[in-house]
C-alpha cells in the first residue's frame, strides 16, 4: 500500500513538472520526485532529492514543457 502512495505521488509530480515555468519551480518538483523514488526504493531520501532538483533544474530549456523564462 505504502509503495502504490509514493507511486501515485511520483506520477503526479512528474505530470506537474511540465507546468513549471522557472526553473526552481521545476527543481523543487525534481527533489520532491526524488526524494519519494528514493524512499519507496528503500534508498538515501536526501540523495534522491539532490539528484532530482539536478535533474528537475536542468530541464528547463531542454524542450520539456514551456522554456523557463
Amino acid at each position: 500500500m505504502r509503495s502504490s502512495t509514493l507511486i501515485l505521488s511520483l506520477l503526479a509530480i512528474t505530470a506537474l513538472a511540465g507546468c513549471m515555468e522557472t526553473q526552481g519551480d521545476r527543481a523543487i518538483a525534481g527533489a520532491a520526485a526524488g526524494g519519494l523514488l528514493a524512499d519507496a526504493t528503500d534508498n538515501n531520501v536526501l540523495t534522491g532529492a539532490a539528484l532530482g532538483a539536478l535533474a528537475g533544474g536542468a530541464t528547463c530549456n531542454a524542450g520539456i514543457g514551456n522554456p523557463c523564462y
